[in-house]
C-alpha cells in the first residue's frame, strides 16, 4: 500500500505562495490547503496553482482534522501565536522567521512543541541556502580547519514595506545573521552584547521606541572559546541589500562579496582565491530539485526571493524537505523549538543590550541544550 502523504496548509500567501509548487512536487507530502483573510487573493492563488481547499480563517483550518502540519507566512508579530496555536490543535508547525518577538512568547513555543510531541522548525533561509551548504562542506570535510571566527550582515532598506515593519529594531529581525554563525559550528549563544549607532527619521521611531539605525553584536557561544560578529540595518543606512557571512578558519578562510553577483573569495593561508559557489540540488528529491534556481515558478513570473535576496540562495526547497522529512523519519528538524529559541533570543536580548548601552546579556536556560 502507498505511504500516505503529509497534507500541508500553507498560511498567508505572499511569501508563502512561492512554497506551494515545492510541496505539490514533493514525494511526501500533497499540498492540500491555502488560508489568506484576503478572499480575492486566497482564490486567485488558488485558482493558479490549483488547490481547492480555501480558507480565510486560520482557526478553520486548525479544525480540519485532514490537515498533518501548517506552513505559516504571516506578518511577524502573528508567528508565536499562531505556531502555539497550531501545535496545541495537533499539527506540526513549520514557520518563517523570527520565531517571536518576545522571550515569553519563545518560551511558550518551547513548551508547546514539549507538550504536544509535534515537529516545529523555524524556517530559516540562510542555513540552507547554497552559499551555507557550501561553507559547511568545506568545514565538515576538514579543509576550513579549526573555526576561529565568524561574521554575518544583513542590510535592507524596509521603507515602503508593511506598516508593522516601519521603526523595528534591527536585531529584531536578525536570524538570517545569527543563524550561519550558531549553525555551522552547531553551537547555542551564551551571551550578547550590542551597541547602538546612528539614528533614523524620528517619525520612525516611536512605534518601537527604537533610535538605532545600525545594531551591532557579539556572540558569545556556549561551551567554547568561539564569538561571532552580526550586524543588521533597516531604516536610512545607504547600501546595496547585502545578507552575508564570513567564516575564518585555521586552514581557510570564506568571505561573501561585497556586491551581489560577484564572486565569494577564499583564502588559503595568505593567498585569496575567487571562487564559484555550485549548486546543492542533488541533496534534493529528485522532483523538488529544480526549485533551487531561477525561473521555475512559472511562465514569465519570477520568483519574489530572486528579485531581492538574491533568491535566498535555493534555500526554499532544502528548508520545505528538512521540515517534511523531520516528520517521516520521525527526528528532530533543524532548527528546532529550542534552537529556534536560542538564534531568535540573540536578536530580541541584543537589542536590550544596546538600549541599556552594551551590557553584557545571558540566553535563557531554556533556550540552551544540556
Amino acid at each position: 500500500m502507498a505511504e500516505k502523504k503529509i497534507n500541508v496548509a500553507i498560511i498567508g500567501l505572499g511569501f508563502g505562495a512561492e512554497f506551494i509548487p515545492i510541496y505539490q512536487n514533493h514525494p511526501h507530502t500533497h499540498m492540500a490547503a491555502i488560508c489568506q483573510r484576503n478572499k480575492d487573493r486566497l482564490n486567485e492563488v488558488g485558482d493558479a496553482f490549483g488547490v481547492d481547499k480555501r480558507y480565510t480563517s486560520y482557526e478553520d483550518v486548525l479544525k480540519d482534522p485532514s490537515i498533518d502540519a501548517v506552513h505559516i507566512n504571516t506578518p511577524i508579530h502573528e508567528h508565536a501565536r499562531m505556531s502555539i496555536a497550531g501545535l496545541k490543535a495537533g499539527k506540526h508547525v513549520a514557520c518563517t522567521v523570527p520565531a517571536a518577538t518576545s522571550i515569553e512568547e519563545l518560551e511558550q513555543i518551547v513548551q508547546a512543541q514539549k507538550e504536544s510531541g509535534k515537529k516545529y522548525m523555524m524556517m530559516e533561509t540562510v542555513i540552507y541556502s547554497r552559499e551555507f551548504l557550501y561553507v559547511k562542506e568545506l568545514y565538515q570535510t576538514g579543509k576550513l580547519g579549526r573555526i576561529q571566527y565568524l561574521r554575518a550582515t544583513h542590510q535592507q532598506e524596509m521603507l515602503g514595506w508593511p506598516g508593522y515593519w516601519e521603526g523595528l529594531p534591527p536585531m529584531h529581525y536578525a536570524t538570517h545573521v545569527v543563524s550561519p554563525c550558531l549553525a555551522l559550528p552547531r553551537l547555542d549563544a551564551e551571551s550578547v552584547t550590542c551597541f547602538g549607532s546612528g539614528r533614523i527619521q524620528e517619525h520612525l521611531i516611536p512605534k518601537y521606541n527604537s533610535p538605532f539605525a545600525i545594531e551591532t553584536a557579539h556572540i558569545k557561544m556556549k561551551g567554547a572559546d568561539l564569538v561571532a560578529e552580526v550586524m543588521r540595518s533597516l531604516f536610512n543606512t545607504a547600501r546595496q541589500y547585502r545578507e552575508s557571512f564570513d567564516v575564518y578558519g585555521s586552514k581557510m578562510s570564506f568571505e561573501w562579496p561585497l556586491i551581489e553577483h560577484d564572486h565569494p573569495v577564499v583564502h588559503i593561508g595568505e593567498a585569496p582565491h575567487l571562487t564559484d559557489v555550485l549548486d546543492f540540488a542533488h541533496l534534493l528529491p529528485e522532483p523538488i530539485q529544480r526549485f533551487t534556481t531561477r525561473g521555475v515558478y512559472g511562465k514569465e513570473q519570477q520568483h519574489l526571493s530572486f528579485i531581492q535576496g538574491a533568491g535566498h540562495g535555493g534555500s526554499h526547497p532544502h528548508m520545505t524537505n528538512e521540515f517534511i522529512m523531520s516528520i517521516v523519519e520521525d527526528r528532530e528538524p533543524f532548527p528546532n523549538a529550542r534552537q529556534a529559541a536560542n538564534w531568535t533570543a540573540v536578536g530580541i536580548l541584543a537589542h536590550e543590550s544596546a538600549l541599556r548601552g552594551g551590557e553584557m546579556i545571558k540566553l535563557p536556560e531554556f533556550t540552551l541544550s544540556s
